[in-house]
């Protein structure tokens, strides 16, 4: 490890996820996320339900804590919501066994993956990469993270997200494509995988557009919670 005095610019904060009843926080390497892995959400975008999830990526520097204000970013008209359920990863590797996936795994949480529908549905027409619709500032907001040495390693439970007090998004873990096990051992034929990446695993129907104002509280039964808001754009 280099020391921080020798970089040519000073070195940036750890990315983090607080632990429900720590102050020791969780410090985040890599953020991966599912595609398409709840039926219903695949069929209210109109997208093929005979393809298998996928994967993408976000910037662990763009992982926001709990009770943020999240600027309403630029360049987009709809930018939406899709709360998914957060793995962080303690161990990993390449072409993990799905039947030990579980060994690798230090916790769950709640997240919120945010998107800039409007972007990436441009870019998919384009066949281009979902980046700008994916990826920008704070637009992966997560909760406190919980061990599983203490929740056990959840596969069913109420998934759900309210909007200003309207609930939104309603579905159940059970109800995913791709359960967590199949996930990681999926994902590590992509990539080696790592202590600190934390992978959402995909969200349910019920995605629609937020505005400056918004306030959002989410959750998973057994897990935890998360709550934030959402700004002006920055001018």
């Amino acid at each position: 490890m280099t020391a921080s005095s020798s970089f040519a610019i000073p070195a940036l904060p750890q990315p983090v996820i607080a632990v429900a009843g720590s102050d020791k926080p969780f410090p985040v390497r890599r953020v991966w996320c599912v595609g398409r892995n709840y039926l219903e959400h695949i069929r209210e975008l109109g997208n093929d339900e005979r393809q298998p999830p996928f994967f993408f990526a976000k910037h662990a520097d763009m992982v926001a804590q709990a009770g943020v204000t999240v600027p309403y970013p630029q360049l987009t008209k709809d930018f939406q919501h899709e709360v998914e359920m957060v793995v962080a990863l303690k161990s990993g590797g390449f072409n993990i066994d799905p039947q030990k996936a579980l060994d690798c795994v230090y916790g769950y949480g709640v997240g919120v993956d945010l998107t800039r529908r409007d972007l990436q549905m441009a870019s998919r027409k384009k066949e281009q990469p979902w980046e700008i619709g994916k990826s920008f500032d704070m637009g992966a907001p997560c909760g406190a993270l919980r061990p599983a040495s203490e929740i056990g390693h959840p596969a069913k439970g109420k998934i759900w997200l309210s909007v200003n007090g309207t609930e939104r998004q309603k579905g159940d873990l059970s109800e995913m494509i791709w359960n967590v096990p199949e996930i990681i051992g999926k994902l590590s034929l992509q990539v080696s995988l790592g202590a600190g990446d934390i992978i959402l695993t995909g969200t349910p129907a019920g995605v629609a557009a937020l505005q400056p104002g918004d306030k959002i509280d989410c959750g998973i039964d057994g897990v935890g919670t998360l709550a934030f808001s959402i700004g002006n754009p920055i001018a």
